[in-house]
């Protein structure tokens, strides 16, 4: 069973759940800080196996950067800026102009991000540019601080170093976000070139993360991981969610007005419709019209006389006035 894509989500609701979510992700970043013996014994641990796997690409592309200024600023500003313009953008885009799609697209990011943020509480990681000179890294982002507003404590303005966990390496969300920005522009956006930058964005974004020493290129194979995972529970996240929406709704009361108290109080009686005149009682008429009088030839005033009198006899008060 698929779940419902339903309407698009109301405006301001999402920017609260969002910032709610991007504050308590910052929070548990932070909060997550290892110690950073153990921080950079996992970072050599990951520099090995790249070395011995020959994948450890970072040290020829940090060397590029440190002495091409013309790549190493241009990277250090993708590495500051685009992670936090480009990713809530494809975002927006979505709710605007993809909303049937809006819903997963968005959990399936947040998803992803607390498999990272579960990812730097197990795993604190020391970037290259934290280890010992003696390993052959730079920090570029130091080494041309001058360029730009970071100095030299990762990617933060300067003077706020303390507010970012530096052994937050592993998995890449760098990489992992500028792949879900890929994913949704190359499937979802018409024209061809806005596909085709969505596609080479997170390989854009994985050479800079590799170039400047912020991570290992495990830590963004790690990246994409934790991406999949996170849209494979996408779906299953949704279906869930939507059983305990109908589950409440079916919970709840269903009323189809007001209360009963402010029914009563807004509401006018209605007043019957008035009677046509057919339809008004009409009064008991009496089975004798005259009451018992009765008027002769020629008198001008009716003369009571009773009923039961023979023709041609009468009493004395039926003698016409001028016969007296």
């Amino acid at each position: 069973m698929g779940h419902r894509t339903g309407a698009r989500p109301r405006w301001w609701a999402e920017l609260v759940l969002i910032v709610l979510v991007y504050a308590a992700y910052s929070a548990g970043r932070l909060l997550a800080r290892g110690d950073e013996s153990t921080a950079v014994a996992h970072g050599l641990a990951i520099l090995r196996v790249e070395k011995a796997l020959r994948l450890n690409a970072e040290h020829p592309l940090n060397r590029l950067f440190t002495g091409t200024p013309a790549l190493g600023v241009p990277a250090d500003f993708i590495y500051a800026s685009l992670h936090y313009l480009v990713t809530p953008a494809v975002l927006v885009w979505m709710f605007r102009h993809r909303a049937a799609l809006y819903r997963a697209a968005r959990n399936w990011l947040m998803l992803a991000t607390l498999l990272g943020l579960a990812g730097f509480t197990l795993l604190p990681t020391s970037p290259p540019r934290l280890l010992a000179a003696r390993h052959g890294f730079v920090d570029t982002m130091a080494h041309f601080s001058e360029y730009g507003w970071w100095g030299d404590e990762a990617s933060a303005p300067r003077g706020l170093g303390e507010m970012t966990n530096q052994f937050a390496a592993m998995p890449s969300l760098h990489v992992g976000w500028a792949l879900w920005c890929g994913v949704l522009l190359w499937r979802h956006a018409r024209t061809p070139l806005v596909r085709w930058l969505g596609a080479a964005y997170p390989v854009v974004i994985t050479v800079v993360v590799m170039g400047t020493a912020n991570h290992y290129f495990l830590d963004a194979v790690a990246g994409a991981v934790v991406m999949a995972a996170g849209a494979a529970l996408t779906g299953p996240a949704l279906r869930a969610a939507d059983r305990i929406r109908d589950g409440v709704r079916a919970a709840m009361p269903v009323r189809s007005g007001p209360p009963p108290a402010l029914s009563r109080l807004f509401t006018v009686p209605a007043q019957a419709p008035p009677k046509s005149p057919e339809s008004q009682p009409r009064p008991h008429a009496s089975p004798i019209v005259s009451g018992g009088c009765e008027t002769s030839a020629g008198e001008r005033f009716p003369g009571r006389r009773t009923r039961g009198s023979t023709p041609g006899t009468s009493s004395a008060d039926d003698t016409p006035a001028t016969a007296r």
